[in-house]
């Protein structure tokens, strides 16, 4: 879950509080690669290890290696999974000797910038015949993120939050497919909607409060700051995300996929 600068660290509880919603995209890009020899895989911005465990599960005998830059994050993922091996540093610090058979990040990537120098460094730690797979999620494009910077842009908060917006790094597809289409002998790549099926409008605030909103909070130093911008949020979030016949909410979530085959 690498953050930027200026970012508090991250709350694991909360974060797993949508564990299965945020392991599936996991476990369906997983699903997707085809590499025949993985002996040696690493997990850029694990997190708590959730998302790794997919892993572990799908190539057991290999050697899997966790890293995250939040010191949170990585503790909760030793403490829950010990046996693995975890560590703290930026994605960028990758050292350019290792070598891996895969590369793996799952919804890591919007917090890190310059994705033309990022991929290129990535794959160039990749074995022969191994793989680079990443998940990004389309924030900038769901209606919680105009619903946020709705509310970042009022003149109440403007001078709080002005800059957050630029936290959040994603290009489209034909970008990621021009970077790995010249590093890559094969690609795949495609997009995925996950409609979440929440409790309430106010979960939808709970599924992004570790996540999306998180820059737009750590902004603002006072728990009734907090609590107030949340507040207007959601009143912008209940123009988007109707209840159901049953008071649940359909909470639709766009995902980006992309595998580039060495």
């Amino acid at each position: 879950m690498n953050k930027k600068a200026g970012m508090n660290e991250w709350n694991p509880e909360q974060y797993l509080q949508f564990k299965s919603e945020r392991t599936q995209p996991a476990i369906d890009l997983v699903s997707r690669i085809n590499i025949a020899k993985v002996q040696s895989i690493i997990d850029i911005g694990c997190g708590p290890g959730n998302s790794t465990q997919i892993l572990v599960n799908r190539w057991p005998d290999s050697e899997v290696v966790g890293l995250d830059n939040s010191i949170t994050m990585i503790e909760k993922a030793r403490k829950d999974y010990p046996k693995q091996k975890w560590i703290v540093d930026n994605a960028e610090n990758i050292d350019p000797d290792s070598k891996y058979d895969l590369i793996f990040s799952n919804a890591t990537l919007q917090w890190i910038p310059h994705h033309e120098i990022l991929l290129p460094k990535l794959f160039n730690c990749v074995n022969p015949g191994g793989a680079v797979a990443i998940q990004i999620p389309k924030f900038k494009n769901m209606p919680i993120n105009v619903a946020i910077e709705t509310v970042a842009n009022r003149d109440n908060w403007i001078n709080y939050t002005k800059g957050c917006e630029e936290l959040f790094t994603l290009k489209d597809l034909g970008f990621y497919y021009d970077i790995i289409s010249k590093l890559a002998a094969g690609v795949e790549l495609w997009e995925s909607s996950y409609f979440h099926i929440l409790n309430s409008q106010e979960s939808v605030i709970d599924f992004v409060r570790t996540t999306g909103l998180k820059p737009y909070l750590d902004r603002l130093a006072a728990e009734e700051m907090k609590s107030e911008f949340e507040q207007e949020v959601l009143t912008e979030c209940k123009k988007y995300y109707k209840l159901q016949s049953d008071g649940k909410v359909l909470f639709p979530f766009d995902r980006l996929f992309f595998i580039g085959y060495k």
